[in-house]
């Protein structure tokens, strides 16, 4: 069964930066990070695809995260800097098997998802 664990998240101010890391328990080809708040649909955050290492992120995010690949393939991070309280969430990582011509920014472009980590930016 594979499975995704992450780590990372918390409170933080605003301004600040957090990591958070995704292992899975198998080789994947497509990465990426999720975020959702109450009341809201699960929206894509970033993502990479290993075979090209091309990445993708939501506009609201650009300049500020990054995603990247660990040395082991089958684990990648998220970096957040310059935190705002809109970027409070719920975050989850993401992950699928499936090789794609274009890396995947919705939520059924994933098989495989990690149980989410809350990030809390105060202001």
């Amino acid at each position: 069964q594979v499975q995704l664990e992450e780590s990372g998240g918390g409170l933080v101010q605003s301004g600040g930066s957090l990591n958070l890391s995704c292992v899975a328990s198998v080789s994947m080809n497509a990465m990426g990070w999720f975020r959702q708040v109450p009341g809201k649909e699960r929206e894509f955050v970033a993502g990479l695809r290993r075979n090209t290492g091309s990445t993708d992120y939501a506009d609201s995010v650009k300049g500020r995260f990054t995603i990247s690949r660990g040395d082991a393939q089958n684990t990648w991070y998220l970096q957040m800097h310059i935190l705002q309280p809109e970027d409070t969430a719920v975050y989850y990582c993401a992950a699928d098997r499936t090789f794609r011509p274009r890396l995947g920014i919705k939520v059924s472009d994933y098989l495989y998802w990690g149980e989410g980590t809350q990030v809390t930016v105060s202001s």
